[in-house]
């Protein structure tokens, strides 16, 4: 018996010596390509590997150093509204008072926005036989956060925070072949549309005035359908007009915020799930700020985003190994500083509040169509969020290795000056590695 356990273990010393003579060749590739690939000579790269069961670190190279984000921040966001949010999005607050039904905002992104499930709020306020009085609640934000890109204010990916957006507060303009002024939806906004006949703009496509929702357009014949989704200079004045448009009656406005000390109700909208899928899924800036506002209202009576982050820097972030360097939802600003072991926290915390089988649903997949469409195998392997602006891309999210198994990673670089298609093949060649050999 003793010379079977002893052959025994002697296999087992075998399998973990050759197991770590191969991981130990694999990290001199890895580092190897890091050190000599030309896409990732003149930027700066950071990359943590981490396996779930084993909780250890496989693998770091500059895992420890601050890189700009991205929309890998949404993660951070993703992880807030898990921890206080519920399993719906409270949509208002509201009290009756006499005839009158006063409700208030509560940063819910989801009324009347084509890219998230339908609601029963619109019906709720259709429907009630008291006067409709919108309240203004306690909201301290600027339209853009910190560091944001001003000038891009009249891009898609740029649609301004609210207290209670309408319409995802964008106008979409569609225009064909055979049309010379464009179509909006809603319809309100066709108004707007003011034609730019001296080209002034300097612009063949629709273009906002940056103070004002004015859209300009050029009456010019398009070989293709056109269509371009318009962020608006938001107010509760518009709001309440546009919801006046919709519901064909009359609400009123009641622009101070007065805190109200009898019964005050909530009323819900969708399920969060389907909030944080559309976030992910095509890194929605919009979606991603307002869940930060959610998370402000249900904490306190006031929206605002920094609440939020102090909260979870303050708690559930306490672990993170390096200091978060967080201040918006999206990641848009430039400000956000975070590192690859960071990431990896996030991740790990993410898996506490929910199974990796759920989360990965919520993410983008390697060879399918969307962010990772580009990264190869006909089996998907990557599920993760990307992260991108000027000089900077991030990976971050889960990896299947041909062995099963399933583990953390957070690939960042800032800095770099090859075109991003160059640096993504360089990391694709280090992520096929790390799944072929783990």
């Amino acid at each position: 018996m003793k010379t079977v356990f002893g052959f025994v273990g002697v296999l087992i010393t075998l399998f973990m010596l050759i197991s770590c003579g191969t991981h130990g060749k694999l990290h001199k590739e890895i580092t190897g390509t890091f050190m000599d690939s030309l896409c990732f000579e003149q930027g700066f790269a950071g990359l943590a590997l981490y396996d779930p069961v084993e909780k250890r670190m496989l693998y770091t190279h500059n895992a420890d150093k601050y890189f700009t984000p991205a929309s890998n921040t949404k993660l951070l966001t993703f992880y807030t509204g898990l921890s206080i949010l519920g399993d719906s999005v409270p949509a208002l607050k509201y009290h009756v008072s006499g005839d009158s039904l006063i409700f208030s905002g509560t940063g819910d992104p989801s009324l009347l926005n084509t890219d998230l499930p339908s609601s029963n709020i619109l019906d709720f306020l259709r429907y009630r036989r008291e006067c409709l009085f919108y309240e203004v609640p306690s909201y301290t934000e600027t339209h853009f956060g910190p560091g944001w890109a001003w000038d891009d204010y009249d891009y898609y990916y740029s649609v301004e925070r609210a207290a209670y957006p309408i319409y995802a507060n964008r106008a979409t303009f569609t225009q064909n072949d055979s049309q010379e002024v464009p179509e909006a939806y809603p319809k309100y906004y066709k108004k707007n549309l003011v034609l730019d006949s001296l080209n002034l703009q300097k612009t063949s496509r629709l273009s906002r005035k940056l103070n004002e929702n004015t859209v300009f357009y050029q009456n010019m014949v398009r070989d293709t359908s056109f269509r371009q989704e318009v962020p608006l200079k938001y107010s509760p004045e518009l709001f309440v007009e546009v919801l006046e448009d919709t519901l064909k009656k009359e609400v009123g406005l009641i622009s101070k915020y007065r805190p109200f000390n009898g019964i005050e109700k909530t009323l819900y909208s969708i399920p969060t799930d389907s909030l944080y899928k559309q976030m992910l899924m095509v890194s929605d800036n919009f979606l991603a700020e307002q869940i930060l506002l959610l998370a402000a209202g249900v904490l306190t009576d006031t929206l605002k985003t920094g609440i939020a982050i102090d909260y979870m820097k303050e708690n559930a972030f306490k672990q993170l190994p390096d200091k978060p360097i967080w201040v918006d939802g999206s990641g848009l600003s430039r400000y956000n500083l975070q590192t690859p072991r960071n990431m990896i926290k996030v991740l790990e915390l993410i898996t506490e509040k929910m199974p990796v089988e759920k989360v990965i649903q919520f993410l983008p997949v390697s060879g399918k169509e969307g962010s990772l469409e580009n990264y190869s195998g006909a089996i998907p392997y990557l599920y993760a969020k990307t992260g991108s602006m000027s000089n900077n891309h991030s990976l971050s999210g889960f990896i299947k290795t041909k062995s099963g198994k399933m583990l953390l990673f957070s690939f960042m670089n800032s800095n770099y000056i090859v075109p991003s298609a160059t640096l993504k093949e360089g990391m694709e060649k280090i992520l096929l590695k790390i799944r072929d050999h783990y």
